[in-house]
């Protein structure tokens, strides 16, 4: 059975998610750009190597932050279903449905 608590847990789930994902976006861009850097300036063949290693391992951090996302997501509209179903009130169910479109914005544009 969902609980108030369960769907605020779930909330927080996606949202942490998010946050994560955006972070290893960055890292991927900072990673790049160190990489490209590199590459201009000559630098030794093993550090350079060293470094695509570093840029790939970030890249394969974000197809995982995706599909763990979109496990949160189904987890948490799945939850919140349940609720409504219930008609059990509580703030919870607002923040809730505002993290679910928060979140499909941010899964969608990757899926076109």
């Amino acid at each position: 059975m969902a609980t108030l608590r369960n769907l605020k847990i779930k909330t927080s789930t996606c949202k942490r998610i998010v946050k994560e994902l955006r972070s290893y976006e960055k890292e991927v861009e900072k990673e790049a750009a160190k990489t490209a850097d590199m590459k201009e300036k000559g630098a030794d063949p093993y550090d350079l190597k060293q470094q695509e290693n570093v840029l790939a391992e970030s890249r394969m951090m974000v197809p995982d932050c995706h599909k763990r996302l979109e496990t949160a997501l189904a987890d948490l509209k799945a939850t919140l279903a349940e609720l409504k179903e219930s008609d059990e009130p509580g703030a919870e169910i607002g923040e809730a449905e505002s993290t679910i479109a928060e979140v499909e914005a941010v899964v969608k544009p990757t899926e076109d």
